[in-house]
């Protein structure tokens, strides 16, 4: 009985075929085929390497085939014609985009979901879910977006960008921001700790003790964060803020990014110089556009 000469591989493929063989994440089918050529490239008759990968001989000779025809890439698996597809996949992204892709207003709905969409077409919501995988629809997810009105817009994106991306020597560049109307909350009784048998428990209901304001600078290079609480939100505690950070940070060079502050940005300009003059901190003031963050 004749037997087969050694498969020839490719350059460089015995390396592939053997990650083929050890992948968890492949086929079963392509890692046994893997098996398959290295095996024939070993010199192993037909009838073994059948014996070996629990196939026939007609089979293991096929694969050999295939192989020296195209290489690994031959060995993945065909397209299969199966039974033609009964929906138009295109009906289907054709309808979930008309009218901006809103349902229409007897369905009481603002975005379609899969179900709804597949009783109006009278298909399987399965399928429409499939068609909007394969067109990357996704109708229930919303983004936000701003169109800034700032005249300085161009000028002030340039000056937060350079300050991150080529910060000026010997300065120190901080971010501020606040947080407003923090609520300073307690509960109507005390809280009743974990004990054996039972979860800690607290009242539902809660007292208003009012609000604060949180500022923070946090220094870009360091990490360092200078914070302040007031009970206010007015221009005089943004710049008493604004003293403290220069104090901070004295005979220094001082960037100050800060967001759209809302008080009387007017009156802040007005009074840092003041500021930088008692703490010999020189400071410039850039505010971001009304669509940027300094985080």
């Amino acid at each position: 009985m004749s037997v087969a000469a050694p498969l020839i591989l490719r350059e460089g493929d015995r390396s592939r075929l053997e990650a083929l063989t050890r992948s968890r994440s492949v086929q079963a089918g392509l890692a046994q085929r893997a098996r398959i050529v290295l095996l024939a490239a070993d010199g192993l008759p037909n009838a073994e390497i059948a014996r070996r990968t629990s196939t026939s001989r007609p089979t293991v000779v096929g694969w050999r085939g295939r192989y020296e025809t195209g290489g690994i890439a031959a060995l993945e698996d065909l397209p299969r014609s199966g039974r033609p597809p009964e929906v138009d996949e295109i009906a289907v992204v054709v309808a979930t985009l008309a009218d901006e892709g809103r349902p229409p207003e007897h369905l009481g709905v603002t975005h379609w979901s899969a179900r709804l969409l597949a009783a109006e077409l009278k298909i399987g919501f399965a399928t429409v879910a499939r068609i909007w995988r394969t067109w990357n629809l996704q109708p229930w997810r919303v983004e936000t977006f701003t169109f800034s009105t700032d005249p300085e817009l161009d000028a002030k994106i340039r000056d937060i960008v350079g300050l991150y991306l080529d910060p000026p020597e010997n300065a120190v560049v901080v971010c501020i921001d606040e947080k407003s109307q923090i609520q300073a909350l307690d509960r109507t009784a005390p809280i009743l700790p974990i004990r054996p048998g039972l979860p800690e428990k607290a009242t539902h209901d809660y007292v208003r003790h009012g609000t604060t304001t949180l500022f923070a600078a946090l220094e870009v290079a360091t990490g360092r964060v200078e914070q302040l609480c007031l009970p206010r939100h007015r221009h005089q505690e943004f710049l008493r803020f604004l003293k403290q950070v220069a104090k901070a940070y004295p005979r220094v060079k001082l960037h100050v990014v800060c967001d759209n502050y809302a008080t009387n940005l007017l009156k802040c300009r007005q009074e840092i110089g003041s500021a930088a003059m008692i703490f010999q901190a020189p400071i410039g003031f850039a505010p971001t556009p009304p669509v940027a963050s300094p985080g």
